[in-house]
């Protein structure tokens, strides 16, 4: 027998533990900081062409309608073409030297109006889409922190609201108003929002209230209050700003939606896509120009806040990553 105490013997023994200790740290794993859910969604968004398409044609409308009152070759109220509008031969003037799309039927430079026109839309869809937020939010997060028959209660008037056509609902809203105004369109359209973020906004919490650390935070003592505006809210408001992105196309679309039906601002001082769109109609056999560029600008505009919100929603939702 081979003595264990013997040269040979222990050479094997080191061998074999040098070759375990290889192995052992072969699959050793460099340890990585950890990457935040923004910065990874952010990471995959600037690599994303339907979100950078999405993005650039909102910036640039935003950028347009900040800028508009400055950039605007003539005054939205000023008729340089009135001369020329021949109500038989010619209602419409076309385009020429320093009116780049003509003018209108009462000869005000058509390019100014849209270029204006472009900030009263962005007005209307922002404002009526916070107002749509904060009533979600507040119902949301009645329905969702307090439960039973509150929740049950909070539900059934969102369902109600939910099962009336949004478009119907904004128009039955809208024509209450005995003075049609700018006002009249963001109530109108934030009415119809407010039971799609409130439903949204209840189904996160429920499911934040079954979580680990919310559990915990109930095992500790914490305040029921603390827990729902420190734990709760915070952790569900992702899907509910992604909501926000889209009903801002929607919105928009409504809000031309309502003036091109005569509900919204009646005052032709300040300009509207979906007003200068229903002005239109009784020159679209002589004139579709006068239809074509504001529906052109409302198609384009939706479509950018729509690109973009569909891109950040896969974005930060882990079932949609790529």
């Amino acid at each position: 027998m081979t003595d264990p105490t013997s040269p040979q013997r222990r050479s094997y023994g080191s061998l074999r533990k040098d070759r375990i200790d290889q192995l052992a740290t072969a699959g050793t794993v460099t340890e990585e900081p950890g990457v935040s859910l923004i910065r990874s969604a952010w990471h995959r968004l600037r690599r994303n062409p339907v979100f950078l398409i999405g993005a650039g044609i909102t910036l640039l409308f935003v950028v347009l309608a900040a800028i508009a009152p400055w950039v605007a070759p003539w005054d939205v109220t000023a008729t340089p073409l009135l001369d020329k509008v021949r109500p038989q031969s010619n209602p419409v003037p076309g385009p020429e030297a320093g009116h780049l799309l003509g003018a209108d039927d009462r000869g005000r430079d058509l390019f100014s109006r849209l270029l204006v026109g472009s900030r009263q839309t962005l007005v209307v869809g922002v404002v009526a889409t916070l107002f749509g937020l904060l009533g979600g939010l507040t119902l949301g997060t009645v329905a969702g922190a307090i439960g039973g028959w509150v929740d049950s209660l909070v539900m059934r008037i969102v369902d109600v609201m939910l099962s009336i056509p949004s478009l119907l609902l904004a128009f039955t809203v809208a024509s209450l108003a005995r003075n049609p105004s700018q006002w009249t369109l963001v109530i109108a359209i934030a009415i119809i929002q407010v039971p799609i973020f409130a439903r949204l906004l209840r189904g996160s919490m429920l499911a934040q209230r079954g979580s680990d650390h919310v559990l915990a935070a109930r095992s500790l003592g914490v305040r029921p209050g603390a827990i729902v505006f420190r734990h709760m809210l915070p952790n569900s408001l992702g899907p509910v700003i992604v909501q926000a992105t889209l009903s801002l196309a929607v919105a928009i679309i409504d809000a031309a939606a309502l003036s091109f039906l005569g509900l919204g601002n009646p005052d032709q001082r300040q300009p509207e896509w979906g007003q200068m769109l229903g002005r239109a109609q009784p020159f679209i056999t002589e004139a579709p120009h006068l239809a074509f560029y504001p529906a052109g600008c409302i198609i384009v505009v939706a479509l950018g806040f729509t690109l973009m919100g569909e891109s950040l929603r896969e974005a930060l939702d882990p079932k949609s990553r790529r």
